[in-house]
């Protein structure tokens, strides 16, 4: 197996929050434009980024924007019997990794993301078998949650610089104060 990279992009309130019923408890059009950025920017022109979520996160994506355009979607989910139009289905995590990072559509991936939902993430982070990148959304704010990622710190992940092309100051929209992190776990 290729020791590619595994990114995982999530925005997440003070207690960790990422969700309540299915939706984002805040609304930053800054964080949506740095998530679409980064999840369909490639370097080659050839080739298209990967994003991996879960049923549930898939389902909580407006039905016009689905699948995400520009990447390669992939599903999964134990329960849906086929795959949802313009997405691929796999029934645990280890499958669509080794089929984006070394299998049959590697030729064509150049990133692949892991989008939500905490489950999702958490089985990224406690995997050994990829190098990790988080890239956190930090909201400085308190909302009411009912699903969560868990800490980054738990799980051997340490923060490190930003990329130059990220800001690195904390930002606020609609008088909510956030700041784009990046952790990584080896």
């Amino acid at each position: 197996m290729a020791t590619s990279t595994v990114n995982l992009v999530v925005a997440a309130c003070n207690n960790l929050g990422i969700g309540f019923e299915g939706r984002i408890p805040w609304r930053i059009k800054q964080d949506l434009a740095f998530f679409k950025k980064i999840t369909s920017t490639t370097q080659d022109p050839e080739k298209q980024n990967a994003v991996v979520m879960g049923r549930k996160t898939w389902f909580s994506i407006p039905a016009k924007f689905r699948p995400l355009p520009k990447r390669i979607n992939v599903v999964l989910s134990r329960e849906l019997p086929e795959a949802p139009k313009g997405a691929l289905l796999a029934r645990n995590f280890a499958d669509p990794m080794e089929m984006l990072t070394t299998g049959s559509l590697s030729w064509k991936v150049e990133s692949v993301f892991v989008i939500g939902g905490s489950s999702v993430y958490e089985e990224a982070m406690m995997s050994d078998r990829f190098p990790c990148r988080l890239y956190l959304t930090r909201v400085f704010g308190d909302f009411k949650c009912d699903t969560f990622i868990p800490s980054p710190d738990d799980h051997g992940f340490q923060k490190v610089p930003n990329p130059d092309d990220i800001p690195s100051e904390t930002l606020t929209e609609n008088d909510l104060d956030f700041r784009f992190e990046v952790y990584e776990k080896n």
